[in-house]
């Protein structure tokens, strides 16, 4: 099976014809100059008119369930107090919002910079007969009403939110709970790819390798996925055999990940795990600065465990304590792996990454989201948070990707966000933690444009390098390949 692509222009290049047989780029030539142009007998032609071309976009860290489950969710996300929050709720169900597993849901709050917190009382005044779940758009906790946690059986304080690792529990465990149609999973795959996407590395905290393999077999097959493993399912995978790069459906499509481990919390919910105390926090307070959602001292048994068994790691690390104990958890067990967000980082740490061969993987609209609140809870800190040019300057890989739903699960908006440090109106924010776009583009791929190299490509109608910030956020993709097949296409 083969394919000619006819006059692409590789990113800032001029124009050539590619050769694609059995998914892998065989020839790449001046325009009009290869002798091998239209491949085997039947092999397709597509004349690429001057088009840019570069490799397949990958984005490094997706809760797809989560991703899929917020389009069935009250929005959230422009809301800018608590008052705003129940405003919202109280419309959505008189203009009939459907019920999750007779909850009424909401996505997107942040309440970081509120002038006034979320109380109990406040949400069980607005809604009280039927349960009430409002999940925070960085996931890490939930504002709900006393029937919700009647009926999901938890204790709330007088704030009535839920973090962290109590938090995450209920979370996944209602979502699992609600069947959702095998085509909303194939829509939400199928918008990745018009985005250029042929790959996501899979965190959701569920029964990874089952849910993948299923999906493949029922025809979701516009994504590649490393499928990652929690703790809770760890001892299970290491008993089925799996290690990290094991294919796990017959199209190869869907390889066994790494496990993830959760060390600290958000910046949002002021639960990462910082050196220095919060604005407002007793610094005597057992949280003052943060919180271990595992402790260090199990997260060293759970890597040498899943080390020894041939697994990989990826440890979330979002405050700078924390990314000080995981470099310390690494080096200490000689281990390489991926350090995921990242967000503040101590000087004397970011060239660790390096040396220990740590690979960071960061999501760039996460920094456009969270300026004010970081000016806000980390000042005086935020010249190292976020810190994707000091990172780059000291050496470390970097991986781009979104946390969808946290962020659009789209890559161009990574990449705009890593060069740019800004969007709409806003000055760009410690423009010295830019990326250049070479970087940015290279962070968000897992092949080159090269021969012997997959045929997972991205055809684009603007050049990266030609585009200004704005330009490369909305990157108008008019295909994508992946394995040398359209998962996507205009052309």
């Amino acid at each position: 099976m083969s394919l000619t692509l006819l006059g692409a222009r590789p990113f800032g290049g001029e124009p050539v014809d590619i050769v694609i047989r059995d998914g892998v780029i065989v020839e790449i030539g001046p325009a009009g100059t290869l002798s091998g142009v239209g491949g085997d007998a039947g092999g397709e032609i597509v004349d690429v008119s001057g088009r840019w071309i570069g490799p397949g976009m990958w984005d490094s860290h997706v809760h797809f369930t989560q991703h899929v489950i917020r389009r069935s969710r009250i929005d959230l996300t422009e809301t800018r107090s608590a008052q705003e929050v129940l405003d919202a709720t109280v419309r959505a169900r008189a203009d009939g919002a459907v019920l999750t597993g007779g909850m009424l849901m909401g996505y997107g709050f942040r309440d970081g910079l509120w002038s006034e917190p979320a109380t109990l009382a406040a949400i069980d005044e607005a809604i009280s007969d039927i349960p009430v779940v409002l999940v925070s758009g960085d996931l890490h906790c939930g504002w709900m009403n006393s029937a919700a946690a009647a009926r999901l059986g938890v204790q709330l304080d007088a704030s009535g939110l839920l973090r962290e690792v109590p938090w995450i529990e209920v979370l996944h465990s209602f979502d699992q709970s609600d069947a959702l149609p095998l085509s909303a999973y194939r829509d939400a795959a199928a918008a990745a790819a018009a985005r250029g996407v042929v790959g996501i590395v899979e965190f959701e905290k569920t029964d990874n390798v089952a849910g993948w393999r299923s999906r493949v077999q029922s025809g979701i097959t516009s994504l590649r996925v490393e499928a990652a493993v929690w703790p809770d399912r760890l001892e299970e995978v290491i008993a089925d055999g799996w290690r990290t790069g094991d294919p796990i459906d017959d199209r190869g499509l869907v390889n066994f990940g790494r496990l993830k481990v959760v060390v600290d919390g958000s910046l949002n919910t002021r639960t990462a795990w910082c050196w220095d105390p919060y604005p407002g926090m007793d610094p005597s307070h057992a949280h003052s600065c943060g919180m271990e959602s595992v402790p260090i001292s199990e997260l060293r048994a759970l890597l040498e465990r899943a080390r020894d068994a041939g697994i990989a790691a990826a440890v979330h690390a979002i405050g700078d304590r924390a990314n000080s104990e995981v470099l310390d958890t690494f080096a200490d067990l000689g281990m390489r792996g991926v350090i995921e967000h990242a967000q503040l980082v101590r000087e004397d740490d970011f060239a660790r990454f390096a040396e220990l061969g740590l690979v960071a993987s960061v999501q760039p609209e996460h920094a456009m989201d969270d300026r004010d609140v970081a000016d806000h809870h980390w000042a005086g800190r935020t010249g190292r948070a976020f810190a994707f040019g000091s990172l780059h300057r000291a050496g470390a890989e970097l991986r781009l990707g979104s946390d969808a739903p946290v962020a659009p699960l789209d890559p161009w908006i990574s990449i705009s966000a890593a060069t740019a440090r800004s969007r709409g109106e806003r000055e760009a924010w410690h423009p010295e933690q830019q990326v250049p776009l070479d970087v940015a583009l290279a962070a968000s791929a897992r092949s080159t444009l090269a021969v012997g190299q997959p045929a997972d490509l991205v055809i684009t109608d603007r050049d990266p390098y030609a585009s200004d910030r704005d330009e490369l956020r909305d990157m108008p993709v008019a295909a994508t390949l992946l394995g040398g097949r359209f998962t996507w296409r205009t052309i």
